[in-house]
């Protein structure tokens, strides 16, 4: 078995579960992989009322009811941070992008630099901002001084998905992950886990 000598945190936000659904699979890669792992959601902030109008949302929320909510100790605990979020007009979600607002303060004492992360989206349609939504949401983690490891075109199976940025799906509640999405994330988590553990191990020798 791997070594587990590496944090990764993956903290998502998912209204109708396919974002959920692929920060699952992601975060079960990545311990397999050999690292420790935290799974988080970020706070909800749509109106009880609009989650109860879409059964798909309301079920969601149920079920993810028992996924803590990410902390500012989370991203304090992990060596790499990997984000996930829907699409919203081809930007990352207001409940995603709400956490990411409240780090400054650890952002200006430089805590989040030196850090992995990445991330991984899904949108409903095809073409829906998926490529947008993710370079978006890494102008924020150059800002943090992060290091940023994309999965690429690295491995064959990535010729197949199509997207060098992150993990993505098309589809929504109704459409299970394809073997191509459960593939990617597979590799997305490994590569992660590879670079933290090097980039932890060499700068740990370094100093």
């Amino acid at each position: 078995m791997p070594v587990h000598d590496v944090h990764v945190a993956v903290i998502y936000y998912s209204s109708t579960g396919t974002v959920a659904e692929l920060a699952r699979r992601i975060a079960d890669a990545a311990e397999h992989a050999g690292a420790d792992v935290r799974l988080r959601r970020t706070a909800e902030l749509a109106p009880q009322a609009a989650i109860d109008a879409n059964p798909a949302w309301a079920a969601n929320a149920a079920a993810t009811a028992d996924v803590l909510e990410a902390t500012h100790e989370d991203m304090l605990w992990a060596d790499a941070v990997i984000f996930g979020t829907p699409t919203r007009f081809g930007n990352v979600t207001s409940q995603l992008k709400q956490y990411l607002d409240t780090l400054g303060g650890l952002w200006q004492q430089g805590r989040l630099a030196d850090k992995v992360y990445s991330g991984f989206t899904a949108s409903a349609t095809q073409h829906g901002g998926q490529e947008s939504t993710l370079l978006a949401l890494y102008q924020t983690i150059h800002h943090f001084g992060g290091i940023l490891v994309a999965p690429g075109y690295t491995d064959p199976a990535k010729f197949r998905d199509g997207n060098p940025y992150g993990t993505s799906h098309v589809g929504g509640p109704d459409t299970p992950l394809d073997e191509d999405a459960r593939t990617a994330a597979r590799i997305q988590a490994e590569r992660v886990v590879k670079f933290t553990k090097a980039i932890k191990h060499g700068l740990s020798t370094a100093s």
